[in-house]
């Protein structure tokens, strides 16, 4: 039987969740996850599982921070001053917003602390600096 190597396109279904068990991605319901092996089209440390599997087999792996999506990285946070959003903008926790970089990619960020006088962007993934697990099956290799 064919099993799974680098360069092969594997078509799976699976469940990501946090160490608390809550569940942050599914493919239920949904087409399988479709890319290619080895390609850095999905997080390393899944890429690193699906080597050697076969069609219809299933597992489990937990995934270091490191592998998936990194450690929270302190410069990805930054302070700006409460005076040049527009008076539109809902300054809440958790509001995600877009902001243009200097050299002017869009770049997705949520607030993570509103003061007196600024409010803190962060534009870490929302998974980073956490440990993964997945369940997934390979549903199809080709």
């Amino acid at each position: 039987m064919t099993t799974v190597k680098a360069g092969d396109i594997v078509h799976i279904h699976y469940k990501g969740t946090l160490t608390d068990g809550s569940v942050f991605d599914s493919s239920e319901g949904r087409d399988p996850l479709s890319f290619t092996v080895g390609s850095g089209q999905i997080i390393p440390g899944l890429d690193k599982a699906l080597p050697g599997m076969q069609v219809g087999e299933d597992k489990t792996v937990t995934i270091p921070a490191e592998e998936a999506y990194g450690p929270v990285n302190p410069a990805a946070r930054q302070a700006v001053p409460r005076n040049q959003f527009p008076p539109e903008i809902p300054l809440e926790v958790g509001t995600q917003l877009q902001v243009q970089t200097q050299g002017g990619q869009i770049m997705p960020v949520v607030i993570d602390t509103v003061e007196d006088d600024h409010v803190v962007l962060d534009a870490n993934h929302p998974l980073a600096g956490k440990d993964l697990t997945f369940a997934f099956s390979v549903v199809a290799i080709g």
